[in-house]
């Protein structure tokens, strides 16, 4: 039931991970990615495993304010539109609150919070002027936030911050855009396995954390993807503004 055949979906942070994750279960579902990464070795990887004809690649920064109308330009060059994006970059400088550098708070808010809306506000108005202009899908958006940005965390004040954050661009963007027949959505993860959460699911932290999730397991990259999909399709044709919370039980709230 869920397809994504003729859809241009931009995946940021898609060379590993979450990231690579989603970009792999776009293309199983018929989809083409527009894959951004400042790791060019990973992204090489990507382009060689499926080919230009799936996946166009762009080595850059999110937080750069002039990567993300590049990549939404090259996007409609090579495929025609751009009918999906997940702001999925992001990054950790873990630190105590009273502790947390200036340089920490800033390259993380860059990152996670300013980076996704300059991604948010590129692709958003290339969706707009196709509304205005034809038929067909409008477009659909999924950022990428955390349970850390709706209880908070220990030592990572930015990171909560900048997830929180995500949570008001997402039911903004759904409110001003929601006529046009675009829709803006949040999935909220929990701890999945990937690099980024190595620390948490050590020795030091594993039991507590597993202790709090009732599945009792941590989430693999590929099952979190596939709800990411489901909001980029017409499944979730009359969803927007909501944060979806894809964490084993982790958080629960009504």
């Amino acid at each position: 039931m869920i397809t994504l055949q003729g859809r241009v979906i931009v995946v940021t942070g898609a060379g590993q991970g979450i990231g690579r994750a989603i970009v792999e279960r776009t293309v199983e579902f018929g989809g083409v990615v527009v894959a951004v990464d400042v790791n060019a070795h990973a992204l090489a990887d990507l382009a060689q495993a499926f080919g230009p004809a799936q996946v166009l690649t762009h080595v850059g920064s999110v937080s750069d304010p002039d990567c993300a109308p590049l990549v939404i330009q090259r996007g409609v060059e090579r495929f025609g539109a751009v009918h999906g994006l997940v702001n999925n970059a992001g990054i950790v400088r873990a630190a105590m609150a009273h502790k947390m550098s200036v340089a920490a708070w800033r390259e993380v808010m860059d990152v996670n919070a300013s980076g996704a809306f300059y991604f948010l506000q590129a692709a958003g108005e290339h969706m707009l002027e196709r509304a205005k202009r034809d038929g067909g899908p409008r477009g659909a958006i999924v950022n990428i936030s955390s349970d850390a940005g709706r209880r908070g965390t220990i030592g990572q004040i930015n990171y909560s911050a900048s997830k929180a954050a995500l949570l008001g661009m997402t039911m903004s963007a759904a409110r001003e855009w929601g006529k046009f027949g675009i829709r803006v959505n949040t999935i909220a993860f929990g701890v999945v396995e990937t690099a980024m959460t190595e620390r948490v699911r050590g020795e030091e932290f594993r039991a507590t954390y597993l202790a709090q999730i009732p599945f009792g397991r941590w989430a693999s990259p590929a099952e979190v993807a596939l709800p990411v999909l489901f909001l980029l399709s017409d499944a979730a044709s009359y969803i927007t503004g909501q944060h979806l919370s894809v964490n084993g039980g982790y958080h629960m709230s009504a």
